[in-house]
């Protein structure tokens, strides 16, 4: 059924069949689900609830971002795609779907990745761990390759780098979508057998110095890129990865410290699903550390 979510903000609540699950990288999968209404809502930076259908356990919906949406032959849009890595029951049992069973799936949720200012140039986008996921959509979106939400395809920049970390090769997932997408990509593993050997912010000193940095992953490395860019003067937005139980705001089970001139304290509590995901870094209070 159809309704409108949190703040207004069109959503829908479908029942989606699988289309395909793929296995991208060591324990991580990608999950194609037919669902048009729900793709022709999505922007990048949106995010999905997910529950499998006709269980109880787990009974909550679990949050997975907008990855890409899925065309036919003709262009036309067909679904969308989210990609786990397996860490629990939930995405356990998504791991094991097949094409034809059914999940329930409403969205898209939460705001879209801010508007670059038009001064920019050059989009970084900073990965860890799972912490890709809403980037490719991003990618295509800013180099023009797809429009979404029904907007038409339009540049908006010239060039989209992406620092991707993890800690082995094994555990990097989709790195030739990024690139077909017409991103330039850094891969970094702890390791060194992938690409630079180092964290991200290692791969982000080999770099131009970037006009615009947007990073989702972890909270250290959150935190860490947010220091990178304070220090060097480059505006750094961050998509968190916060767990929450409703996506809708009813919860608040995902708050997060944010700066307010309002309030006396100088900080107030906002909810991630509905104010963010993604927020300023320089006004996150736990990232000014």
């Amino acid at each position: 059924m159809d309704s409108s979510c949190a703040q207004q903000r069109p959503c829908a609540h479908k029942s989606a069949s699988v289309l395909a699950n793929d296995q991208l990288a060591e324990r991580t999968w990608r999950l194609r689900l037919h669902g048009p209404e729900v793709a022709a809502l999505a922007q990048p930076g949106q995010f999905f609830m997910v529950r499998i259908a006709g269980r109880t356990d787990p009974l909550l919906g679990r949050p997975f971002a907008l990855y890409d949406t899925v065309l036919d032959g003709q262009g036309g849009l067909v679904g969308l795609e989210i990609v786990h890595l397996v860490v629990g029951k939930m995405t356990t049992l998504l791991s094991g779907l097949k094409p034809g069973d059914s999940v329930e799936i409403w969205g898209p949720l939460g705001m879209r990745f801010p508007a670059v200012p038009d001064h920019v140039a050059r989009v970084t986008l900073v990965a860890g761990g799972i912490g890709q996921t809403p980037f490719l959509a991003y990618s295509r979106e800013l180099l023009g390759g797809r429009g979404f939400a029904g907007k038409s395809a339009q540049k908006v920049v010239d060039k989209v780098e992406l620092v991707y970390g993890a800690r082995r090769e094994s555990l990097l997932a989709g790195l030739d979508a990024f690139v077909q997408a017409g991103a330039c990509v850094l891969p970094c593993t702890e390791d060194g057998s992938l690409g630079l050997k180092g964290r991200v912010t290692d791969g982000l000193d080999t770099l131009e110095k970037p006009e615009w940095i947007v990073a989702c992953g972890p909270e250290p490395m959150l935190y860490a890129v947010a220091r990178w860019a304070r220090e060097r003067g480059v505006p750094c937005q961050v998509s968190l990865e916060t767990p929450m139980a409703c996506g809708l705001g009813i919860c608040f089970s995902c708050v997060v410290k944010v700066a307010s001139s309002e309030q006396a304290s100088g900080w107030d509590y906002q909810r991630v699903c509905i104010d963010g995901p993604t927020f300023d870094a320089a006004n996150l209070i736990d990232l000014q550390k």
